[in-house]
Formats: structure tokens, sequence, C-alpha cells
């Protein structure tokens, strides 16, 4: 079904209709044909590891958030799958699908949907929209230097404080002192950080206003410390707070539309119970949604996304 899903994209992106210049990568749950996913269902750990659906062995464990907002609290857990679909954000019809058991991170198979995309269609020197659970160095490195393309993905705050800095870029300790430069360090990944520590740190007079807890540790580092990443890659060098970045990356809610559309068809829940049936049945489904352009295309309808609009003017 692969192949006759890439001749469609092929067709399609002959005729004018797909352009391909500006794509966006995106998930949908999928959830499986087991009791343990019916909210109407009480019975205890029906989402442990250790109580996997009988029924499906190959479905995992997934979660799915109600946005991608990163102090969002709502969030449902499922037995099922994902399906990954790279959607032409202009045309907003899908170039690629890849079903995945529901436990397989979105950026982890970024790379490999890019690379079968480009099999079908040519990606150079196009623009990549994601949220922000795509938010990977390595992403933003194969974008631009495999298919010479930008990202606009939004930064993951995870892991990451805000604190208050002067001017100088100096953070401000606990104490509302600003902190003094104290050498660079690498994180482990590749990145640099400039180190700051506290400014009575080679005091022998002076002590901490606020009496912090590392400033009478034993210890011949006294005072606290603070780390900032320094810029020197391509995922840090976007400026997001730029008119464009914001227009461009408005672009991905075609992705969004294409995924309603999608959840109408009847693919939110499934009635297959294996992996290799829910992976053909989910590209079945996207290989629908292309017909139905190819035909209204072909039939010189206006709209090349609804279903029902194209019957309404056969």
């Amino acid at each position: 079904m692969k192949e006759i899903m890439a001749a469609q994209v092929k067709k399609l992106y002959e005729m004018g209709i797909v352009d391909a210049s500006f794509i966006g990568l995106d998930s949908t749950p999928v959830m499986a044909n087991t009791k343990q996913n019916n909210p109407k269902s009480f019975a205890k750990n029906k989402f442990s590891k250790e109580n996997h659906p009988k029924s499906d062995p190959d479905c995992a464990l997934g979660v799915h958030s109600a946005s991608n907002q990163h102090n969002e609290r709502r969030y449902e857990f499922y037995w099922g799958y994902k399906s990954h679909v790279l959607v032409d954000c202009i045309s907003g019809l899908p170039l690629y699908e890849l079903t995945t058991p529901g436990n397989v991170a979105d950026s982890s198979v970024a790379a490999d949907i890019l690379a079968a995309a480009n099999q079908t269609v040519s990606l150079k020197e196009y623009t990549f929209l994601a949220d922000k659970g795509y938010d990977v160095k390595s992403i933003y490195n194969t974008v631009k230097t495999v298919y010479d393309g930008e990202t606009f993905i939004p930064l993951n705050p995870r892991s990451t404080k805000t604190s208050e800095a002067i001017s100088a870029g100096n953070p401000i300790c606990e104490a509302g002192l600003a902190m003094h430069k104290d050498g660079k360090t690498t994180d482990g990944r590749g990145g640099i950080r400039q180190k700051y520590c506290c400014p009575f740190r080679q005091s022998k007079t002076s002590v901490c206003p606020c009496n912090h807890k590392n400033w009478n540790n034993g210890k011949k580092n006294q005072g606290c410390t603070k780390y900032k990443t320094i810029p020197t890659d391509y995922r840090l060098s976007i400026d997001r707070e730029c008119l464009r970045f914001k227009r461009i990356y408005a672009l991905r809610t075609e992705c969004e539309r294409y995924n309603s559309r999608f959840k109408a068809s009847g693919q939110e829940r499934l009635w297959v119970r294996n992996g290799n049936n829910v992976a053909n049945l989910n590209t079945l489904a996207h290989i629908s949604a292309l017909a139905v352009a190819l035909a209204a295309v072909l039939h010189g309808s206006h709209s090349y996304r609804s279903a029902k609009q194209l019957r309404r003017s056969a």
C-alpha cells in the first residue's frame, strides 16, 4: 500500500497540487481495539505496563496531551498506536505516513519519515514545521545539512528555568546581585555553557546576604552557580520572536486540520487487532484522502479536501 500512496503523491506533485515547499510533521493517537481503552471500564491498573492487552500484542502504552503547551496538565493514557503523517502545508494533503506503537517518541522517527518522503518528491530546500515535541538538535541538523532547508519549531522549555538578568546578560542571584562569569564548560552534547558564580566567591570578609545553602558548605567553591547556554548551533540561532517565524509557523495548522479529517474517517478507534493490520488500515485511510483529491482535480471541483463536497458536485 505504501507504493500506491507514493504513486498518488507523485501524481499530485506532477499536477502542481502538492508543492512540498512547506511541510509539517505531526502524529495522532490511534486507540487499540481493547476494553482497557473503554472510558466506562473501571478495572484497576488498566494502564499499567504489566497489564498489557491480550487482544492486541503489538500495541503499546502511549500518552496523549490536550495540547503541546509545556504547562498543559490535561493528558490521558491509552493502549494503541501512533500515525505519524507528513503533510504538505499548502495543499493540506499527506506526503508520507508511518504507523508505530504508541510509546514511540515523535522525534525519533522524523529523520526516517523525511528520507522516505524524499524518495517520492524532492524535499531539497524545503521548510520544515513541527511542534515542540520535535525540538531535538538532530532534526535541525538533518534539515539543514541533508536537505539544505529551514526549520520552524518552537523551543521546548523542558528542564529550563527563566531567571532575571542584567542588560549585559549576567543572571541575578537569589540575593538580587549580578553574578560574575566563571569560565565555560561543555554540556556533554556538543554545546557550550557559560558558568556564573556568586559575586562574593573570592571575598574573605563578605557573607552571602541571603545565606544561600551553598555558602557555608565547607567547600572551596562557595555560593550559588548558574549556567547559560551559548547559542553556537542552528537550533539556538533561530529568531522565534520575529514576524517571519510566526507567520510561517502558522502554516502548521494544516497538520491539525488533516488529523481532524483522518479521525473523521473512523481511524481514531480501531476494529482490527495487530500491528500489520493497523498499519495497512491507516495507510488505506490516507490513500482514500489522496484519491478524493485526485478525483476532485480531474473532475474540476473547487475543493479536493472534502469527500462530501465532491459527492455534491458530482
